[in-house]
Formats: structure tokens, C-alpha cells, sequence
């Protein structure tokens, strides 16, 4: 019997055995640490404790916090745990809510208490120390569903309540500590003291729970509050509070009451009112001749070029759009990454000195040729496209690198407009169970690759990862050079995306790699209702992902 041990995805050793042993004993002969293990998953399929006993050839991927499952795992664990300390000190009364990542943590506040103050947070992190030092296991058991109600009533757990009386399954799986429960729809740790590094800081209204950075665990950096995007969240926050609505089972309500078509148009309202303050404040800086949009993967750059391109033009302007992407270095001197492939994601790859050379000349009124780049050859071509700017023209670029100062050195910062785009979503299933902004925008991506590269959910899910990592090192370190901030995330998309991730999700092959995520975002999306695209406007930022835009690409 062959056991295929694995550590974040990558392959470490075959170990062969003739009698099952558990995890545990497997390991012992590895240089794998168990203490930086936080679960282990097994042929792709289902997350075990290390007494798990394989009893035939199996796969064991170690699951460690440098891998973006075990980073999950981690931080769910460490929310948890704070909920725990929360409620030994405060009981019943208080009720907390997680609200949405912020810099290296997930920003909380607490309700029902007078006043949250810095003191109080000190005491949670006092707390939370003592429970990870006490080593507890955190259990993870099946009730029934009357049971859990019985137990989340008594705990005075109103937002987990509204969801178990939804529920029609007959029993439900909820996570124990001790004498505390909680709901949790992702894998936590087995047990408190796996989280060993963490904290906590007071923003008032209330506090960041913070990670740790490092695969190792060590000592936490600096903390740097990213103020745009954290104001970026509270705007939309408000909204949230004009729209009455806060989590999935709010949108399903105003779903089954036929009030889902209202709801979606403020929304939308929403979104072109802040495109059009934008659009308006852009003009009245006369200087401003390059407006340079940027975002993560799936954010609706594209779309919400276009829409500002209305609006611009509404305000008298005439945009001018030149494509970031034709500015590419020919393939064959583009540099590799360490595994090999091309580095497209590199500000390198892009021809930086014949970028700016060409920006100056436009805006200096000279006229220009723009380059056309040729994706199937990897070269540069000419275009016969001449451009010149005009006194009301304007240039729009959007690419991942148009907050970096590198990509447009040669232009004054008075002659640029920059603007952040990227889906924060802040809807939540629970109190506990935020929906992370990362899983709405690989859901957009699943269906746009699907629909417009042809490529399947398992391939998207297995590209993300780096996807994700090219964003942390090219876009979130720049976001707060932005001049301005659009959240492009609309609370009633699920609803939209669900039927068409279902099919393609549920297409992703147990013996994949890709599986267990697929599955967990299945679950995430069982949540929400179906919502007919028929509601949706035709230029809404979500048809850049689904049909029917009024917007060619």
C-alpha cells in the first residue's frame, strides 16, 4: 500500500506500508513538522485529522498556512476562537459581526454594548491567548437540525437561527469548543493551538483581527491601515444600510417577495451615480489628459472603462482609449518565471520606454500611431490607428499595472487620474461567515473563461492561485495611489452567477486538484436563490461575466 504524502500541493515522498497506520505514524518518518500542518486533505476529496488511518493507496496533501487553503483555515480558526473569547467575556448579550478583510485582517465590530473601547480589545486578545495556550480541540459534529436550533437559541445567535429555519436538511454540521458552539460553512483547525500568532487592533467602530504574513508563523509586521480602501468599505457599508440588506438570506427574501427587481435598479443607481461623481470631479481638473484604471482579476475593469467613457462624454469630454496591453515586449524577450512559463504579469513585460515615449508625444498634441499587439505570435505590429489629442480628449488605459508610478514615469502626476477598481463584496451568510471578496471574483472568472476562452471551472480553479499571487506582488501594494476608488461588488450578484457556475462547477472531476474547491464554492452559492438575468441591466458590470451587455469586448 503506497501513501502519497504531499505538502501544500507539492510532492514530498511515497511512503509504503504493509499495515494502516494513522497520519500521525506516517509522518514520524518525514521531516514534515505536524505542528505547522493545520488539516490534511485527503485524494483531493475531504479534510481529516491526523488520527485518520488510510487504508488503501492514498493521496495526503499536508495542508500548511503558506497554502491559500490552509491561510483560510487559519484565519476562519482564528475568527472562531475570537467568537469564543467573545462570548466568555461578554456572554449572550453582545453580538459580533465580520465584516470584510482589511490590510493583513478581517475587519469586526461588536454590537449591543455601549461602547467598544481599546481596553476591550486588549482583554480579547488576553482571552483569546489563554484558550490557544489551553490547547482545546475544536470538533466539528453532526446534530440535528432542531438540536442546533435548540443551541444557537439558547446562545441567542439570531443570524445563525434565520438560516437554520430555512434549512431542509435533517441534520447539520456545527463546530464545538468546549462549552462554546458556532456555525462555520469552511474547514476550521483541530485544534486552539494551532493558532499561535495573531492580534488585534482598535479601529474604531470597532477592531482588525489580524494574520500573520509569513509561512512560519513569526513575528507579525508592522501594521499600515490601507485608509482608502478601508473608507472604500465603510461607503459601502452604507449602502448596504440604504438598501436593508446584509446577507444572503435578505436577498433571497426580497427574491420570494418579487421585490428583487426594485432592489437590483437602486443598486445599479448606485454604482452610476458614484461612475458619474467620478466622471465629474476627473473634469474639472483641466491638467488631467490620462486617466489609468486598475484592479484585480474579475473586478470589471473593462466595463467600468466603458461606463466612465459615457460619462466623460455626458460631461462634454471625448475619451480616447488606448489598449495597456498592446504595449507588450515582443514574447521572445518577455522573462520566465521560476517554473518556466512567461511572466506576462511582470511590469517588465510591457515596453515601458516606448509606452511613455508615445504618452508624451500624445499629450504633448503630437499625433500617434498605436501599436497592435499580436497575442497568437507574441509580437508588436503597427496598426494604422492614428490618434491625436483634441482640447476636450482624454486617454483612458486600464491594466493591472496603472497605479504603478513605473509604468507612466515620464508623466507628470498632475496630468494623471488614477482609480482602483475591485469587487469588496460585504455580504454575509452569518455574522461569522463572511462571503471573501476573492470567491466572488473567481466565480465571475469560472464563467467568463467558460463563456469567452473556452476554458473549464478546473482549469480556472487551478490557475488561481497564481492569478492571486501576481496580485499581491503587481496591484495591492499600489492601491492606495489611487485618486479614486469604485467597488464594482453588487450585493445581489450570487443570485446571477449560481446558475451559471453550477453546471460548470459541478463538472470538475473528483480525481482533480480542483475538486474540493469546487465544491466549496458550490456550497457557498446552495445559499443563494436563483435570480433571472432578465433583470439585469444591460450594462451592469456583472454581463461583462454572464450575456447580454450592451457592451462589446
Amino acid at each position: 500500500m503506497i501513501i502519497d504524502i504531499r505538502l501544500d500541493g507539492i510532492k514530498h515522498s511515497l511512503i509504503e506500508q504493509e499495515n494502516p497506520r494513522s497520519i500521525a505514524q506516517i509522518l514520524k518518518g518525514t521531516d514534515i513538522d505536524r505542528n505547522l500542518v493545520l488539516s490534511y486533505k485527503i485524494n483531493h476529496r475531504e479534510y481529516v485529522n491526523e488520527d485518520y488511518v488510510p487504508d488503501r493507496e492514498t493521496l495526503v496533501n499536508c495542508i500548511t498556512y503558506n497554502h491559500p487553503e490552509g491561510n483560510r483555515i487559519y484565519q476562519d480558526s482564528a475568527i472562531f476562537i475570537m467568537a469564543k473569547a467573545l462570548h466568555t467575556l461578554m456572554g449572550n448579550e453582545h453580538s459580533m459581526v465580520v465584516e470584510h478583510s482589511i490590510g493583513d485582517g478581517i475587519f469586526c465590530e461588536v454590537f449591543n454594548t455601549e461602547r467598544f473601547t481599546e481596553q476591550d480589545c486588549a482583554r480579547i486578545k488576553e482571552e483569546m491567548i489563554r484558550i490557544v495556550e489551553a490547547d482545546i480541540p475544536i470538533d466539528r459534529i453532526e446534530v440535528k437540525t432542531e438540536e442546533a436550533i435548540d443551541i444557537f437559541s439558547a446562545m441567542a445567535r439570531k443570524d445563525v437561527l434565520k438560516n437554520l429555519k430555512y434549512s431542509y436538511q435533517e441534520s447539520v454540521h456545527i463546530y464545538r469548543c468546549g462549552k462554546f458552539y458556532d456555525r462555520f460553512i469552511r474547514t476550521l483547525a483541530d485544534r486552539t493551538s494551532m493558532i499561535r500568532s495573531f492580534d488585534i487592533v482598535y479601529h474604531a467602530p470597532g477592531f482588525i483581527l489580524r494574520f500573520p504574513t509569513s509561512d512560519k508563523h513569526g513575528e507579525m509586521n508592522s501594521f499600515n491601515l490601507p485608509k482608502k480602501v478601508f473608507a472604500l468599505h465603510q461607503e459601502h457599508d452604507k449602502w448596504l444600510d440604504i438598501l436593508r440588506v446584509h446577507n444572503i438570506l435578505d436577498i433571497n427574501e426580497l427574491n420570494d417577495k418579487y421585490e428583487i427587481s426594485q432592489f437590483i435598479l437602486v443598486e445599479e443607481a448606485l454604482h452610476e451615480k458614484k461612475i458619474a461623481e467620478i466622471a465629474a470631479d476627473i473634469i474639472t481638473k483641466k491638467e488631467v489628459k490620462l486617466i489609468l484604471i486598475a484592479g484585480p482579476s474579475s473586478s470589471g475593469k473593462t466595463t467600468f472603462a466603458k461606463r466612465l467613457s459615457v460619462q466623460l462624454q455626458a460631461c462634454k469630454a471625448k475619451p480616447i482609449v488606448v489598449g495597456m496591453d498592446d504595449y507588450f515586449i515582443n514574447r521572445d524577450k518577455t522573462a520566465r518565471k521560476e517554473n518556466g512559463d512567461f511572466d506576462f504579469e511582470s511590469i517588465y513585460a510591457m515596453d515601458l520606454e516606448f509606452l511613455n515615449m508615445q504618452l508624451t508625444q500624445l499629450l504633448n498634441g503630437d499625433q500617434i500611431e498605436l501599436p497592435h499587439y499580436d497575442f497568437t505570435r507574441g509580437v508588436r505590429r503597427r496598426s494604422n490607428n492614428y490618434v491625436k489629442l483634441g482640447k476636450d480628449n482624454v486617454v483612458i488605459m486600464e491594466g493591472i499595472h496603472g497605479l504603478n508610478d513605473t509604468l507612466t514615469e515620464s508623466i507628470p502626476a498632475n496630468r494623471k487620474a488614477k482609480i482602483y477598481i475591485s469587487a469588496l463584496n460585504q455580504l454575509n451568510i452569518d455574522n461569522h461567515n463572511r462571503i471573501p471578496t476573492t470567491d466572488c471574483r473567481l466565480l465571475r472568472r469560472i464563467i467568463r473563461d467558460h463563456q469567452y476562452r473556452g476554458y473549464s471551472a478546473e482549469e480556472t480553479i487551478i490557475r488561481w492561485r497564481d492569478v492571486r499571487e501576481g496580485e499581491e506582488k503587481n496591484i495591492f501594494p499600489f492601491q492606495e495611489n489611487a485618486d479614486y476608488m469604485f467597488n464594482s461588488s453588487l450585493t445581489y450578484e450570487l443570485g446571477i452567477l449560481r446558475k451559471h457556475a453550477w453546471r460548470l462547477l459541478k463538472n470538475v472531476p473528483p480525481s482533480s486538484s480542483a475538486y474540493m474547491e469546487a465544491n466549496r464554492l458550490l456550497y457557498l452559492i446552495s445559499h443563494s436563490k436563483d435570480i433571472s438575468d432578465a433583470l439585469v441591466p444591460y450594462n451592469s458590470i456583472i454581463r461583462e461575466f454572464t450575456n447580454g451587455s450592451i457592451f462589446s469586448y
